[in-house]
């Protein structure tokens, strides 16, 4: 069950408050937690979205919209004071290789994302999530408000690492690159939490919308930081995906019905969550490995799928052809006279009763070196 941890004098890494909800004011409660200790920061924050009065449908009836206490501020200027001491103490927490996502509507995001810059974040995507069941504008003065934003970013432009599964995000799109644009509907139905009838949150977020978030910039293990937990949905897909958490909130019905949540999530097994890893995050096998292991012996003959193309493997890890010799990338392109090629991919060899890639054999010991780690 979630525990609750009160802000105290900063905690040492060894008490992070992992898969707890911490009871308070953001800001003072990120003050309480060491520096560069989470991995990843997921913030919704109050939108200042200035009602200034009831709204109704065209029956007359009242659109449940927000209206939370949480969510005025006497002015823009407060607005972006509050804006900038949460989101410094954001970028303290964070690990050097750690990011943030940001989401806002038209109110808000604009104000946030010149803060964000401002504070030395750097900006790596903005995306909009579609809503597939918008409310709409029952006005007719206005488009019908469709979407949000979303503003992923790392702590400053020099960091070089951070934690994005580009492979799991297209295995998720059917093999697609997974574009900015995201379509995902509102939270409704049994997933949209009620107490007597009425709406728990007014801005309740999807699931689906966290579970692609998490997918996309953290790994199994990983700490991740929510500073307006409302009523849990980071804390409960993170659990869902074995992720750790820490959920800070001020408001205590949100803070009961989250517990209650998050209490209520069965962890998935371990062989389901884990996330497909990008080629790029997977160990270099230098081609000469191959050799010096006895997988391709010297002399052996590689072709291309269509046996147009042959080279002959030598000792160093290189290939000849008849007029030219060189790594397997070079000497691919050269004999196709093309300005790259990947050479684990077109070169092949004789296995059983056919031709198969030498990628297949950089699998294999990448697969030997992770046994044995």
């Amino acid at each position: 069950m979630a525990s609750s941890t009160p802000p105290k004098s900063r905690l040492g890494a060894s008490t992070l408050p992992l898969d707890c909800l911490i009871e308070g004011d953001c800001i003072e409660a990120m003050r309480s937690l060491p520096d560069r200790s989470v991995d990843l920061i997921f913030a919704d924050p109050p939108y200042n979205m200035q009602l200034s009065g009831v709204l109704h449908r065209p029956d007359n009836s009242r659109v449940d919209g927000v209206d939370d206490l949480w969510d005025r501020f006497d002015s823009f200027a407060a607005y972006d004071a509050f804006t900038r001491a949460w989101l410094a103490e954001a970028r303290r927490v964070l690990k050097d290789t750690g990011a943030l996502w940001v989401i806002g509507s038209y109110h808000n995001i604009f104000r946030v994302g010149a803060a964000l810059q401002d504070l030395g974040f750097w900006v790596l995507n903005d995306v909009v999530w579609r809503k597939s069941n918008p409310m709409p504008n029952f006005r007719g003065r206005r488009f019908t408000n469709a979407h949000e934003t979303m503003i992923w970013c790392a702590k400053d432009q020099a960091q070089k690492t951070y934690t994005f599964n580009y492979d799991a995000m297209k295995a998720l799109n059917e093999d697609i690159q997974m574009r900015s644009d995201w379509l995902l509907p509102i939270c409704t139905g049994h997933e949209r939490l009620k107490e007597d009838g009425a709406k728990a949150h007014a801005t309740q977020k999807p699931e689906a919308l966290l579970h692609r978030v998490l997918l996309a910039s953290t790994n199994v293990g990983d700490v991740v930081l929510d500073p307006f937990f409302g009523t849990g949905t980071t804390g409960a897909v993170a659990k869902r995906l074995g992720r750790r958490w820490i959920g800070i909130e001020r408001e205590h019905d949100y803070i009961r019905i989250a517990r209650a949540r998050i209490a209520a999530v069965e962890p998935l097994a371990d062989d389901v969550i884990a996330v497909t890893r990008s080629r790029r995050a997977e160990v270099r096998i230098p081609f000469g490995m191959v050799v010096e292991r006895g997988l391709l012996k010297p002399g052996t003959v590689l072709m291309d799928q269509s046996r147009r193309y042959r080279a002959k493997v030598r000792a160093d890890g290189t290939l000849a052809a008849s007029d030219a010799s060189g790594s397997i990338h070079r000497m691919g392109a050269h004999v196709q006279g093309a300005p790259a090629c990947n050479g684990w991919t077109f070169w092949h060899f004789e296995a059983g009763s056919g031709l198969a890639p030498i990628d297949l054999l950089r699998t294999r010991i990448r697969a030997e070196l992770g046994a044995n780690a």
